[in-house]
């Protein structure tokens, strides 16, 4: 799971997942192997086969944007996996480890977030919920003792009703985490968590293998809750400057449904998110 090549490993996938069709070459039939051949890639982008394989292999480390910009327009990339492409060819391996000052939670934060009724977490860029306000914690109440929400939406069948479009919401959360992962190569517990999910969910690893990218900023859908029923919401996140890696996510729902988020919240005494119990939480 662990990539030496995270750039070589990106466009690899990008290959396989472009179709003959796509860059108007003629379909010759079935293939061996799914895509573009490595020599059309390079006759593509005005490049050497011989170049293009030193990109893939991790040979050549620093393409120019000359490039890295012919490669986006013969993979058909969108600007957010065009901006990751150009990110992986800059950045190499210049990466640092996580280190678990980096899973707590100024208590500023959590105090500015507990004072709204709009539903609230502050995640890690593994998708672990490291704080929730109250109506986040009832929004959220169907995880149960689950501290990560990529977990949860993989590993527990109850995420399949939770989400009304489990499907959209899966692709997102993977795409988001293979651009964190590829970006993050010496994020261990990122790591582990890709593996784990690989091995336990097939659906995981058919779309980590496709190497999809996509930053969960913004996204709206239903959700149906086991005790509030059928919620529309709109989901924004925000990076959360002076803690890498940390994003808040807002869940904006309307009226009714935040009365019954906090009706639900005082109901309950529920437990704090893990990792706030340091910031002098009320």
């Amino acid at each position: 799971m662990h990539s030496t090549n995270p750039l070589g490993e990106f466009i690899r996938a990008r290959r396989a997942a472009t179709s003959p069709a796509q860059v108007g070459l003629p379909d010759e039939g079935c293939r061996r192997t799914a895509g573009l051949r490595r020599n059309e890639v390079a006759m593509l982008a005005g490049v050497s086969e011989g170049y293009y394989a030193r990109l893939e292999q991790g040979r050549e480390k620093h393409p120019s944007d000359q490039v890295l910009n012919a490669l986006t327009r013969v993979f058909g990339l969108d600007a957010e996996a065009a901006e990751h492409l150009h990110s992986l060819a800059r950045q190499g391996l210049r990466s640092r480890a996580t280190s678990p000052a980096d899973e707590r939670v100024a208590g500023h934060l959590v105090r500015l977030i507990d004072s709204w009724s709009t539903p609230a977490l502050i995640m890690s860029r593994r998708f672990d919920i490291l704080a929730a306000n109250d109506t986040g914690r009832a929004l959220f109440s169907v995880v149960g003792a689950e501290t990560n929400l990529a977990r949860f939406i993989f590993l527990d069948p109850s995420a399949r009703r939770f989400y009304r479009d489990w499907e959209g919401l899966a692709w997102t959360c993977v795409a988001s985490l293979r651009a964190t992962s590829s970006l993050h190569p010496k994020d261990g517990a990122l790591r582990a968590l890709a593996e784990q999910l690989c091995a336990e969910s097939r659906e995981f690893a058919r779309l980590w293998e496709r190497y999809d990218i996509r930053a969960k900023t913004h996204q709206s859908g239903w959700l149906l809750h086991p005790e509030v029923g059928a919620l529309e919401l709109t989901y924004q996140s925000f990076t959360i400057n002076g803690t890498p890696g940390h994003q808040l996510g807002t869940f904006h729902v309307d009226p009714a449904g935040e009365r019954a988020l906090q009706r639900l919240a005082r109901s309950a005494d529920r437990p704090r998110s893990p990792g706030t119990e340091e910031v002098a939480l009320r």
